[in-house]
């Protein structure tokens, strides 16, 4: 007598092999993002960068700041130039910032959204921690040559609700990030671009670039250089260190 289920059918057999070879086929998300970490910058290192905020007459406003970071969650700037900003600094804890001003009593509290050196970058630009510090991806999307990851900000803490990520390929480092406020308005968008190798396997973008739908016509810029690994003392990232950040130098 004739069986009446038959597991050697095509459909049945196809649709075994779909369920796995699927997982095969899927992309970690959050997993893609560390790696996006990991190529951005080391553990623990130090850099200098320029600032320049160009705003729409063309006239242009530039800082250099000394920058160290250990970890995911510690990260000093020392403002180097220009001479009336000289010795400013910021420090970064997790989700708690501090300014530092020569002759004034104490570090004030200051917050990601507030910018230090004006323009379109924020604090939490300029003190930007790991990606997946701060972010969870809720879905990766293959778009041929990169992957779109769409994440989502781990706490209300976080600049940006939600970020499009663009992220290539062949050398695993965003291109294009879409920054989304919680109610879903564009605030602004990051251009990575001029891919740098700094020594020691580090070969990453050496410009970020930012404009912003809300500051029309005004353009900010972020120059990469000096960018090497480096451990430091946790005394270093201290609110009573943010007056000896320049002799790290």
């Amino acid at each position: 007598m004739q069986r009446k289920f038959l597991f050697s059918t095509p459909l049945l057999i196809a649709t075994l092999l779909l369920a796995l070879v699927a997982p095969v086929w899927g992309i970690d998300g959050n997993e893609l993002l560390r790696q996006v970490d990991a190529r951005m910058q080391p553990a623990s290192y130090e850099m200098y960068r320029k600032l320049i905020n160009v705003e729409p007459d063309g006239s242009k406003k530039e800082f250099v700041l000394y920058t160290v970071k250990k970890g995911q969650e510690k990260m000093v700037a020392l403002f180097v130039s220009p001479a009336s900003e000289k010795g400013r600094a910021t420090l970064r804890l997790g989700d708690n910032m501090w300014l530092y001003i020569p002759n004034v009593g104490k570090p004030l509290r200051i917050t990601s959204l507030q910018s230090v050196v004006g323009g379109v970058f924020n604090n939490s630009d300029i003190l930007r921690l790991d990606y997946s510090v701060e972010y969870t991806a809720e879905s990766v999307e293959d778009k041929g040559d990169s992957y779109l990851l769409e994440l989502k900000a781990k706490s209300g803490a976080v600049a940006y609700d939600r970020l499009m990520m663009v992220v290539d390929k062949k050398t695993t480092l965003p291109t294009t990030i879409e920054c989304y406020a919680v109610s879903g308005m564009l605030i602004k968008t990051l251009h990575y671009s001029k891919i740098k190798d700094f020594g020691d396997g580090m070969v990453r973008p050496s410009v970020l670039e930012t404009d912003s739908p809300l500051y029309k016509g005004y353009k900010s810029v972020m120059l990469f250089a000096k960018m090497q690994q480096r451990e430091f003392d946790d005394e270093v990232f201290t609110l009573n260190y943010m007056s000896k950040v320049d002799a790290l130098r």
